[in-house]
């Protein structure tokens, strides 16, 4: 009996022999495609859509309308101006945070993640893919929510609109950075409670519907170092008044870094 025996690249098949060829796609279309389902499961979830859109188009159109909050600076400031860049706050925390990890938090428990790691996935895309549709959905809501702002009066400052997308970018991503802190460590159920107590906590008293300014004492200077009132913040000042806002970008930076850190060291699978 002969034997017969062949070098590594006799024993391979040809190119073309099978259609289509087996083997991971591109980094960038697949970057591209989980980006894709992610953003469409959002936008397809009757909750999320009302965490990151129906509320805050309800407090852009009452606060804009009625007189509820104090706003102390409106001799120079009409009221849709002063509302706008804090529901523009609110909505980024919204879908980057608080959607974010409820999302990843089910993910895990449903063991998503699981099957996902074990495709041609790299681990760094699975995070990547959620940052870019986040993106995505932040850039719809800063659409839909500047339109009817604009329909209501609201007249941005054009010299800080560069600021003002910045601040959205890195705010989203340091959110972003915070959700998955939060949904990668916990259980599903801790995860949906603590989430939205927080969103709660920051909305209230985190300077969103709150000014610093309204705050008492050494509060104001504590709520100004929170992701939540460097946002806020940030924005009015950039689409009010038209200033770079640098302190606010640092702020957000170090979040976003800091949770980053901590969550690479902390998120489970399952």
């Amino acid at each position: 009996m002969t034997t017969v025996t062949r070098t590594a690249d006799e024993a391979r098949f040809s190119p073309g022999t099978f259609t289509p060829a087996p083997g991971r796609g591109g980094l960038g279309r697949m970057l591209l495609a989980h980006a894709r389902v992610e953003a469409a499961m959002t936008l397809r979830h009757g909750e999320q859509v009302l965490l990151t859109l129906l509320i805050p188009l309800a407090l852009l159109l009452g606060l804009t309308l009625l007189d509820i909050l104090p706003t102390g600076d409106l001799d120079t400031t009409s009221k849709v101006d002063w509302v706008t860049p804090r529901i523009l706050a609110l909505a980024v925390m919204s879908s980057a945070f608080t959607g974010q990890a409820i999302a990843l938090g089910f993910d895990r428990r449903y063991g998503v993640l699981k099957r996902l790691a074990a495709t041609a996935l790299p681990r760094w895309l699975l995070v990547a893919g959620r940052v870019v549709a986040a993106l995505v959905v932040v850039a719809l809501q800063m659409l839909v929510l500047g339109v009817v702002a604009s329909m209501l009066g609201w007249s941005p400052s054009t010299a800080g609109l560069l600021s003002a997308v910045l601040l959205v970018v890195l705010g989203t991503l340091a959110f972003g950075a915070l959700g998955v802190l939060l949904g990668g460590s916990l259980r599903a159920e801790a995860v949906l409670a603590l989430a939205n107590v927080v969103w709660f906590v920051l909305l209230l008293a985190g300077g969103i519907l709150l000014a610093p300014a309204a705050l008492p004492g050494p509060a104001a200077d504590i709520v100004l170092l929170l992701p939540s009132g460097a946002l806020a913040e940030g924005l009015r000042s950039a689409l009010v008044d038209g200033a770079f806002a640098g302190y606010p970008l640092l702020v957000l930076a170090g979040w976003g870094v800091l949770a980053a850190a901590v969550a690479t060291r902390t998120t489970r699978l399952t």
